[in-house]
Formats: C-alpha cells, structure tokens, sequence
C-alpha cells in the first residue's frame, strides 16, 4: 500500500510502484509526504507546512524552526530576520551596519542611524556633542561637564578655546564680565549677588572714573559739577541747586537787606562776596572782620572774603548778645550788693545809755532797734564793786555795770 499522507500528498492511493514515494505537495517531503519541506514548518494547530519566509539578507539559512523562527545573522533580529536588532542599522543585502554613539548609547534609528538615548549629558546624530551648558573636556575620557556659567549672568554656554584647559563663557549679560561671567561690569556693583547699575546721577565721567561706582557698595566714585553724596545726588558745602533744580551753583553769602560788594581781582579770575555795611561798621572792627573772614592770595588765584553763611552769623550775633546780658546783669547784682552792704553796715545797733537819779534810759542809733533786748548790752555782775573802777548799779534783784 501507499500509505500517502493525506494533508501532503496529491493523492493517497497514489505512490511510484518501484520505489513506493507518494506525490508530495509544495512544502511537504519524505516517502509518504509525511514532514514539511526545507522552508516550511509544521503549524501547530492544523499540521500543515507553513513556509519560513526568512530573509535571504538577514538570515544564514532558509530554513526555521517549528515555531517558524529563522536563523538570523548578527545584527538581524525578528522571526523572518528581516530587521536590525538593537545597536544595528541600515538593513541591506547583506548585513545590518552597527550604530555609531560614541560609546553614549546602545541604541540607534534602524534605518538612518540616528543615536537615541544618548548619555553622559551628550547630544547630536551620534552622541559626539555636548549639551547645551556642558562642555567636553581635555582628559582622555572627554565626558561633558557643566559649565560654570549662571544663565543669570550669561547665556549658560561654553567652551574651552585652543590651549586653555578652563572653560569660558560664550557671552556675558549686560553689567557681567569674567571669563566666568561673575564680576560686575564698569558701571555697575554687587547687590546680593546681581550686578545692579551704579546710580550716580549722570554726575561721574566714565572716562575718567571707569568703575563709577564702588563695587561692593554702590557709592558713587568722582561726583562732578559741585556735587556730593552717596549717588552724587547733593551739592557740596557753598554750592545750592539752582531754580531749575538741575544745576549746583556757587552760594552767595548775604548778612542783611543792605549790602555793599566788595571784590578783589586776581589775574585770571575775580569774585564779588556781598556783606551787611551796617553791621560791619557797628558791630565789627577790621581785625575782627580779618579774623572771622580769613584772606589769602597767589598769582594764580582769587583772593575774597571767605563765605559765612545766614546761619553761622545769626548763632556769631546771638551768643554776643547773651555774653553782653550776662555781664550786665553780673553788673547790677554787684552793685546792689554792694549797696545792701552798706545799708547794713550803717544801720547797725548803736547803743546808749543815760544815767539819772532814779531810772536808767537807753536809746540807739537812729532808733533802729526799738523794742532792742537790753539784757545782752548789761552783764549780771553778782552785787560786786567792780576793781577797775566802773560803775556798778544795784537793783534788789541785779546788779548792772555799764
């Protein structure tokens, strides 16, 4: 008997007489096309021969497993080694190309070779960049390091030029500078941190003072046009604002509503200084005048009374005034106790005493003291006759010497 297999072969009763082969199907073998062909593998659930369908590119053999598995090349991966596997592109004819990363990634687009994944803060088609804000170093490994640029003060970019081996920053933001970008720029100081704009009132000259201002504390460096202070924002000492509030001029010293001028010229300059000529002829004499406003000359400059200000005179008049009330007024306290002095020495007690046959009167000086003690003028003796001769007198209950 035959014996074909029935799923495999043409027909079942079927079979070459001499050597018995039954006539297979496409994809079938064996005497009885009973097994699956080169190419083909048995299906699980019916039993029929399935073909392989592997790539001729991508796989070393046509043939595939019972699970229809091909044997793939390196590189090639899939059940019909029909695409790159993982660290591989550019499936062609004959192979899979592996993917170049630098050493950065595993992995790649199949089919242009573009790097995914790159690592180690790297960038680009084949991971040979730096991110933005790192940079590639000079040592052997060449990994990428962050750059030490704040986006604060500059774009946060880098890079180490040609036999340096420090980074510098691409570009600094206005008011930083450093190759760094970490020092405040001409015209401006560190507050907090953050290089701020000198403030100085458009009265420093950059040209003559290129820093402005203090680097550390912001105080204005060179005030020009008369001016003072911590932003240049006062006039200095004889200087006022003008009426327009724009401008520091020169500050006249005025004493009192009547003024006289008095100017002295020097070679190259003159100044007019106005004083009170009523108080000046009154109060002050020319050495005094000389001594409060000193005087001094030169060939090369002016020569003028110094300023004083309304002030400084009013508090100059002021405390002559009190010197003066307080000497009068030593004065008259003098003289009233001088005056009380000799009040007192004149009306002073003076006693007398006038003897008569049967009484004895006192009397004072200018009766001053009428109802005057007598007992302390009289001493009480104790009824003795006194040995110097003084007269005693004797009343039943004392004795008076007098």
């Amino acid at each position: 008997l035959c014996n074909c297999s029935a799923p495999g072969s043409a027909g079942a009763a079927e079979c070459n007489g001499t050597t018995g082969q039954c006539p297979c199907l496409e994809g079938y073998a064996g005497l009885r096309c009973e097994t699956c062909a080169e190419g083909f593998y048995p299906e699980r659930r019916s039993q029929w021969c399935r073909p392989c369908g592997c790539s001729p590119a991508g796989s070393s053999s046509p043939r595939c497993d019972d699970s229809g598995q091909c044997q793939c090349k390196v590189g090639v991966t899939d059940l019909k080694c029909d695409r790159c596997s993982d660290g591989y592109y550019r499936f062609n004819e004959s192979t899979c190309e592996p993917c170049q990363c630098n050493n950065h990634s595993k992995t790649c687009d199949s089919l242009t070779g573009t790097c995914l994944h790159c690592q180690e803060n790297t960038e680009g088609k084949h991971c040979e960049l730096c991110k933005e804000g790192f940079y590639r170093s000079t040592h052997l490994a060449h990994a990428c390091h962050r750059c030490p640029c704040s986006t604060v003060a500059s774009t946060g970019t880098c890079q180490i030029q040609p036999g340096e081996t420090a980074p510098r920053c691409d570009k600094c933001k206005t008011g930083y500078t450093g190759p760094n970008c970490n020092q405040c720029d001409d015209g401006y100081y560190n507050s907090d941190s953050i290089c701020v704009r000198c403030e100085c009132n458009g009265n420093v000259d950059p040209a003559r003072t290129p820093s402005v201002c203090k680097p550390d504390s912001g105080e204005c460096i060179g005030c020009l046009y008369h001016t003072a202070g911590f932003h240049c924002e006062e006039c200095e000492d004889g200087y006022v604002r003008d009426p327009e509030g724009s401008n520091c001029t020169k500050k006249e010293a005025t004493l009192g509503p009547e003024t006289r001028e008095f100017t002295t010229s020097a070679p190259n300059a003159s100044k007019a200084t106005s004083f009170s000529t009523a108080v000046i002829n009154s109060t002050l004499s020319p050495t005094t005048i000389q001594t409060i406003f000193p005087m001094s000359s030169s060939d090369n400059s002016t020569s003028a009374f110094a300023d004083v200000s309304w002030t400084q005179f009013n508090i100059i008049i002021l405390t002559v005034i009190i010197i003066v009330v307080v000497l009068l007024m030593g004065f008259v306290g003098a003289v009233y106790m001088y005056r009380e002095y000799q009040n007192r020495k004149l009306n002073a007690p003076f006693w007398t005493i006038e003897l008569k046959e049967d009484n004895i009167s006192f009397s004072s000086y200018h009766d001053s003291i009428p109802n005057a003690d007598v007992s302390g003028l009289l001493e009480d003796d104790g009824n003795e006759v006194a040995p110097n001769g003084q007269l005693t007198l004797t009343t039943p209950m004392h004795n008076y010497k007098a």
